[in-house]
């Protein structure tokens, strides 16, 4: 296959999935459906844990969580009780796509890629992804590419607001006008600037599943056919697919596009206390105790007497409080294997609500990244397979709660997001399995024949529908 200088466009779907995406009904989707009939598709599986923050960044660096050093929203910033810490683009040390384009002389225009603030210098423009904190801080590269965007699309915000409410149809209206705002500006720089490689991310897909999954999906315990919303997500799909064609106007015809990503969603089971749990158990212990549902408070823990304690989320991070480590630690280090093991053991075995086993799975850091940068959880913890969530607060009359605990959330994580390869230079076509999100910078560097950096740990996708190889799922 050549390997000419070519460009390449990612359109990144945050959260897209399967159901969506290739289960649609037949013409639903014609844009998406088309550049899939043309080059080849499939799962893509995602990092674990598969959350918004690391995934994008483990996709376009080819690196895990722990190679990153990033295991999730919040990250430990020391060891010490209290410190954690958002992280941001300073955290990401290891080169992206759009370093090596650079490094090469290639012009790239990013938007919207999480982990992306503040911007970095780059051959090319950036707007930074949606932890940035507003438009009035300096989010673009170069800083006076604000202006312009400012002129363009006076009302740009880097996300969609409370997009947890019980307000439906005012979160709709901001959906589809901050989505057409980030569309506008990547039109705008695509027809306005040259470039090489175009890579943007737009988070309306997360942001809808999240509000509107249980009026959709058929196994939500609070699905009623033919409700008002029955339709929501599919027809935000479909309006997203009226962007991608006119993205697609903009791309020359022996170009790389790719729809990717980062991870699937599915119907939110609950939530399961895991604090309250461990009080329960005797391994976290109180000083004092909120008289209903309240934020677990750091000070009220009895550290001296505490073994572990818990970060709530998508996913749970399990932290022991270590003799040595840990300000007040009680867990001897020799004792730490066996203690995790035990705990591991606990965990596996939880039921749910029903008296049926949840289906938990335990994950150390230690054996599932190839390298354990700063700070980790000393478990990641799956609970019933991403079908429940770790509730962050305590106080609760029972370990399940049927509503999420930080606002109104229908859906979780899925540890498969999709890809869409289309290559005019490459005629295989069809279904892939095996691919992962390491593969993904890879292959867009060797497309575009640019040398793959010998740190990346995923492999390119070969022009052959025989991708399965055997791999570590980390």
């Amino acid at each position: 296959m050549s390997v000419r200088r070519r460009k390449a466009v990612v359109i990144g779907l945050d959260c897209a999935t399967h159901q969506f995406v290739f289960g649609s009904p037949e013409g639903a989707l014609p844009n998406l459906t088309r550049l899939r009939e043309q080059g080849q598709w499939g799962l893509l599986e995602s990092c674990v844990p598969a959350v918004t923050c690391p995934a994008w960044m483990c996709m376009a660096t080819s690196q895990d969580p722990g190679q990153l050093g990033i295991y999730g929203f919040r990250n430990r910033a020391d060891h010490s009780y209290d410190a954690l810490a958002i992280p941001n683009s300073r955290a990401v040390t290891a080169p992206t796509v759009w370093n090596i384009a650079s490094e090469h002389r290639r012009r790239s225009v990013i938007v919207g890629v999480p982990l992306t603030y503040p911007p970095t210098p780059l051959n090319g423009c950036m707007v930074s992804g949606f932890l940035a904190p507003g438009t009035d801080a300096n989010y673009t590269y170069p800083a006076e590419l604000r202006d312009v965007i400012r002129d363009e699309v006076p009302k740009y915000v880097v996300d969609v607001q409370d997009f947890r409410t019980d307000d439906k149809d005012a979160l709709l209206e901001r959906l589809y006008r901050v989505t057409r705002y980030h569309f506008s500006v990547v039109e705008h720089l695509m027809r306005t600037t040259h470039w090489d490689l175009t890579w943007f991310v737009e988070m309306g897909v997360d942001r809808i599943q999240h509000a509107f999954w249980r009026y959709s999906a058929t196994d939500h315990r609070y699905y009623e056919r033919g409700n008002q919303y029955e339709d929501a997500i599919l027809r935000y799909y479909q309006y997203i697919d009226g962007y991608v064609e006119s993205l697609l106007s903009m791309v020359p015809d022996d170009a790389i596009v790719m729809v990717v990503s980062d991870h699937g969603a599915r119907s939110l089971a609950g939530a399961f206390c895991v604090n309250d749990w461990l009080i329960g158990q005797g391994l976290l212990v109180l000083k004092h105790r909120p008289d209903g549902p309240s934020k677990l408070k750091r000070e009220w823990i009895d550290w001296t007497r505490t073994k572990v304690w818990a970060e709530g989320g998508y996913f749970s991070r399990i932290f022991v409080n270590l003799k040595g480590r840990e300000p007040s630690g009680t867990v001897d280090l020799a004792e730490l294997d066996s203690f995790l093991k035990e705990l591991t053991a606990r965990i596996e075995a939880l039921p749910d609500h029903q008296g049926t086993p949840m289906g938990n799975r335990v994950f150390r850091p230690h054996d599932l990244y190839r390298e354990v940068r700063g700070v980790p959880p000393d478990l990641l913890v799956y609970l019933g397979d991403l079908s429940w969530r770790a509730a962050g607060t305590i106080g609760h009359d029972s370990l399940y709660l049927f509503e999420n605990d930080t606002g109104p959330d229908d859906a979780n994580h899925s540890q498969h997001g999709i890809f869409i390869l289309s290559d005019p230079a490459d005629p295989a076509r069809g279904e892939l399995t095996g691919v992962r999100i390491y593969d993904i910078a890879p292959t867009l560097l060797e497309r575009m024949g640019l040398p793959v950096h010998p740190g990346m740990i995923g492999h390119a996708i070969p022009a052959s529908r025989d991708f399965s190889p055997v791999r570590n799922s980390a």
